[in-house]
């Protein structure tokens, strides 16, 4: 898939969030790679990139406080490549694309994986 479609796939996963949610979401930028870098890698204690198809890098809302102002955004980035790989149609990207948007922003929220996990097995 181009870049720019992916793009708008991950700007649709957006836009389809409650709008109540969309308000909430503060200093965020959200961003697409191929792969995740060996930094990223490495700061998430992953050896490669399999499962990794999107990282949260920021200061949970949780986590602010009064002294949170001029700090750089947040960012969320979805990788497209591994998500191709898991994907066998347009549509399964469609529905990844959006779990990996509302996971990564459920972390800008202060919600842990193991919280998630938890949240998807109900």
């Amino acid at each position: 898939m181009e870049r720019d479609e992916f793009e708008s796939l991950v700007e649709r996963a957006l836009l389809a969030l409650p709008q109540e949610l969309q308000e909430s979401i503060e200093n965020v930028a959200v961003m697409v790679q191929d792969w995740p870098s060996r930094s990223q890698l490495r700061d998430a204690g992953i050896g490669r990139w399999e499962g990794m198809l999107g990282l949260y890098e920021g200061i949970p809302h949780t986590e602010r406080g009064i002294s949170y102002n001029l700090v750089a955004p947040d960012r969320i980035t979805l990788f497209q490549r591994p998500i191709e790989l898991i994907c066998r149609s347009h549509e399964e990207m469609v529905e990844e694309i959006g779990r990996v948007v509302r996971h990564e922003l459920a972390h800008h929220f202060g919600i842990s994986d193991v919280t998630l996990d938890e949240i998807e097995r109900e």
